[in-house]
């Protein structure tokens, strides 16, 4: 199953409104993810760095509460003030204007490392200011998670302040690689700083790898003027736009094409593509079609089918999800489905679709926590590892971390998945036209009085004295029921000396109608 994902194509369509970006990432024209960024004002996201200010201490959580200027005050753990917090600390205390900074930064010496064991009120009081990092978005009631163990994550290096470790990802199995890249990478950072080297460095030259680490570099020490001149909250630099995050996590040689609708986005992607991969800069397209880029690509449609409570699967199958504040919840249901008389391998069929939906669901609602998934009752054993290990493969793909657990006896698979901001939530729902979403509508009976009214308005009033009513098979049946000159129409044709032409569209709800003019327009 995994070598199938591999080779799934990958499209990536940014869509540019006002006041947010939209991204959908696709695979093989099905929606896998969707992520909104605000284009105005700033929010929260991971990554981001401020200066903030401790403003509670709490040593019964071993945890303090910190103001980095958002409404909720954020949280830090004491082991989340990372191994060398003291130089963090130190490098804040003494920075100032008048010193010369990059001197100070590789004076401080690196540790000693902070105890393992230690308490908050040792290392935090009440008003200090304090470099952090966003690792959890604010969800619910609760504000962000953090960290004072930096790092600035690039395609091919993280780079890591106040650091000495240089560690290679294990997904780089050559020996004679893993050890090319750390002494390249040793090599090339100042004194003071250490780095991960990320799968995606392996085999690229020493110029591609120099470039990433320089750019970090000058992106770290381009706030250290901040935290010299300000001692107040501030933020100190951000994470990359959401669009940039995306193709520097995923951007592999399955993607085929990155289409933009906005010429400045459309710039910007090009130029961050020709850094990080420069024989891929020709998949980026600027889309300059008549209709919304999500319509056309068909996102929109997915959307709206993909984020309600109910999901339709394939056969009449489908899924009810349910999100609360201590878990998700997903019921799979068989719907009608059929295939064989086996009931048996039909269960298990409608499991195996609805865990390739679920494992679908998962990445394009960002759901975490903890997710109980409630499949249909299989009695046979070797099904219900089968479906476990089938899950898990369907989960491989997945960036976020995971555990997917075996079926209970009553056909329950628990599965956490790292919870790093709130579900994506979309309202796929609309307003009734008829009800004006009030639950009600007039009387039946009146139906007819209430057409007429607005017949002899836009004939006295508005001057019209020709006509298309557009209505209801049913209602249409109605109004023309009887002999030609007892029916509503020819009466009012009559009465108001005007001609009106009648057509039934089935796409009107019961007892809705439309005035149009003799030109077509709608009448309001």
């Amino acid at each position: 199953m995994s070598t199938e994902i591999e080779k799934q194509e990958k499209d990536l369509v940014v869509s540019v409104g006002p006041t947010e970006v939209k991204l959908a990432l696709m695979e093989n024209h099905k929606l896998i993810e969707y992520n909104r960024e605000s284009s105005q004002g700033h929010s929260y996201s991971v990554g981001d760095v401020f200066l903030g200010k401790v403003k509670k201490v709490m040593p019964a959580l071993n945890a303090a509460f910190v103001d980095i200027g958002d409404t909720k005050e954020a949280f830090i753990h004491y082991l989340d003030l990372g191994l060398y917090f003291h130089s963090f600390d130190a490098f804040v205390k003494k920075s100032n204007q008048n010193c010369d900074l990059k001197q100070l930064y590789s004076s401080i010496p690196i540790g000693p490392a902070l105890e393992k064991e230690g308490h908050i009120e040792n290392e935090l009081q009440v008003g200090q200011m304090l470099i952090c990092q966003i690792v959890k978005e604010p969800i619910s009631t609760k504000g962000s998670r953090l960290t004072a163990e930096i790092s600035l994550a690039g395609r091919n290096i993280v780079l890591l302040p106040f650091a000495q470790k240089v560690s290679v990802s294990s997904k780089i199995s050559s020996k004679e690689e893993r050890k090319r890249l750390e002494t390249l990478v040793r090599n090339i950072l100042p004194h003071n700083y250490g780095a991960i080297i990320r799968t995606a460095s392996e085999g690229k030259n020493a110029a591609v790898l120099v470039a990433e680490a320089k750019s970090l570099i000058e992106k770290w020490e381009d706030s250290w003027k901040q935290i010299a001149r300000c001692k107040s909250v501030e933020l100190l630099f951000t994470e990359y736009s959401k669009t940039t995050t995306m193709l520097r996590d995923l951007l592999n040689d399955t993607f085929t094409n990155i289409y933009v609708d906005d010429e400045k986005v459309y710039e910007e992607t090009k130029k961050y593509i020709s850094l990080i991969s420069p024989e891929q800069e020709k998949i980026v397209k600027l889309y300059e079609g008549k209709e919304p880029i999500f319509d056309h690509f068909e996102v929109t449609r997915q959307i709206k089918s993909s984020f309600g409570k109910v999901v339709p699967m394939r056969q009449g199958a489908y899924l009810v999800i349910e999100s609360t504040e201590a878990m998700n919840v997903i019921d799979v249901n068989s719907g009608t489905r059929a295939k064989t008389s086996d009931y048996e391998q039909n269960v298990f069929e409608v499991n195996k679709i609805a865990a390739e939906e679920i494992a679908r669901q998962l990445r394009l609602r960002d759901m975490g926590g903890i997710i109980i998934v409630d499949f249909i009752d299989m009695d046979s054993q070797e099904h219900r590892n089968e479906l476990h290990k089938y899950m898990m493969n369907l989960m491989a793909s997945d960036r976020a971390k995971h555990n997917v657990l075996p079926l209970t006896k009553f056909g329950l698979m628990q599965i956490t998945r790292q919870r790093i901001r709130p579900v994506t939530e979309i309202n796929t729902q609309e307003q009734c036209p008829l009800c004006h979403g009030t639950g009600k509508v007039a009387s039946s009976v009146v139906i007819d009085e209430q057409i007429e009214r607005k017949l002899a308005y836009y004939v006295t009033e508005k001057g019209c004295r020709e006509f298309t009513l557009k209505v209801s098979p049913i209602l249409g049946a109605y109004l023309s029921r009887g002999l030609w000159n007892n029916s509503y129409l020819s009466k009012w044709k009559k009465k108001y000396k005007c001609k009106i032409k009648l057509i039934e569209d089935t796409g009107l709800s019961v007892l809705q109608y439309e005035f149009y003019d003799s030109e077509g327009e709608l009448l309001e």
